[in-house]
């Protein structure tokens, strides 16, 4: 996940140079060489302040209602059927959220699930932790009880020994924004464990505005480059998630998760053109005059409700083959 910024309501024009951005499914950029706030490799130090970076709260509040809206619920029988089938399921459900932000994963989540559950919820910004931690579900499906610790940190190593008594890894907005190496790694621990992986709402690369504007295609592609810088996979995780799995034994199965933004979600649109085209004009400077008064005709549109926009997401389950411990 990337560092946030404050969310900005203002003119609308673009920045004089580059800065933080608001991106689509993966939350506010990060400032130029910086990575990934949950790393799944070894890690140096914090940022050079001393600070953790830190995502704005306002932010993953305004895209939390359309995130749940988003999510392919259609996954959620595959993934009960699993976790009723897993060996030692005695103790309850043990949930690793990774980046768990504010905590939105698992109020989408553990009330669709039955049993005992106690989630682990991992991020770097110890504010955020906290407010996921007291803002967490308190029951399960069938009533059970829903307990929650954190950890705070990046996932240096996230070995077979971190999961230990896992039985679902779940991220939201992850996967676009690690390596390929990162990916293998995830694949290859869960693989190890036998925990199934629901990881929802990675960004597919595209992006549907009605009324559509012939400058639309060029800023999509500009973006689509941003996410790649790095080497991280952007648009392309899905596919590289999808193969690592595979390779590692789990059965994957990958279901849309589009945003769907129309007048009722003017504000989140708003933002979210702000940074998308922030992040494009980053990546071709020389797009920056047609940009400016491209982001005003769509902000303008947007505040009179007249813009609609889809923003296609993927979410996969993957589902390893179950060990036979009580992992």
């Amino acid at each position: 996940m990337n560092e946030p910024t404050a969310t900005r309501q203002g003119a609308p024009t673009l920045p004089a140079q580059p800065g933080p951005a608001v991106m689509p499914g993966a939350g506010p950029a990060a400032r130029p060489g910086e990575r990934p706030t949950l790393r799944l490799r070894d890690s140096g130090s914090e940022d050079g302040d001393g600070e953790p970076p830190r995502y704005a709260p306002e932010w993953l509040e305004l895209r939390e209602g359309t995130d749940a809206a988003a999510r392919a619920p259609e996954l959620l029988d595959p993934l009960r059927i699993r976790l009723a089938n897993l060996p030692g399921r005695s103790g309850g459900l043990v949930v690793h959220d990774l980046g768990c932000g504010t905590g939105s994963m698992g109020r989408w989540l553990a009330p669709r699930l039955d049993g005992a559950q106690h989630w682990i919820l991992h991020d770097r910004d110890p504010y955020l932790l906290h407010f996921a931690a007291v803002s967490s579900p308190r029951s399960a499906a069938d009533g059970s009880r829903v307990t929650v610790e954190t950890r705070r940190g990046d996932v240096a190593r996230l070995t077979v020994d971190a999961l230990a008594g896992a039985r679902l890894v779940t991220a939201s907005a992850l996967l676009d924004v690690l390596t390929r190496e990162e990916v293998d790694t995830l694949a290859a621990t869960c693989a190890a464990a036998g925990c199934p992986a629901l990881l929802t709402l990675t960004v597919a690369g595209r992006v549907e505005l009605s009324p559509g504007d012939p400058l639309d295609a060029e800023i999509t592609e500009a973006f689509n480059e941003h996410q790649r810088r790095g080497g991280l996979l952007g648009p392309d995780a899905v596919t590289v998630a999808c193969e690592a799995f595979a390779a590692h034994g789990a059965t994957v199965r990958v279901r849309p998760s589009p945003w769907r933004l129309g007048p009722d979600e003017a504000e989140l649109t708003a933002q979210w053109l702000r940074g998308w085209v922030q992040a494009a004009v980053e990546q071709r400077p020389e797009l920056a005059a047609r940009a400016e008064k491209y982001l005003a005709a769509r902000l303008a549109a947007c505040g009179a409700g007249e813009l609609r926009v889809t923003v296609h997401h993927s979410d996969l389950l993957a589902l390893a083959r179950p060990t036979g411990g009580a992992s």
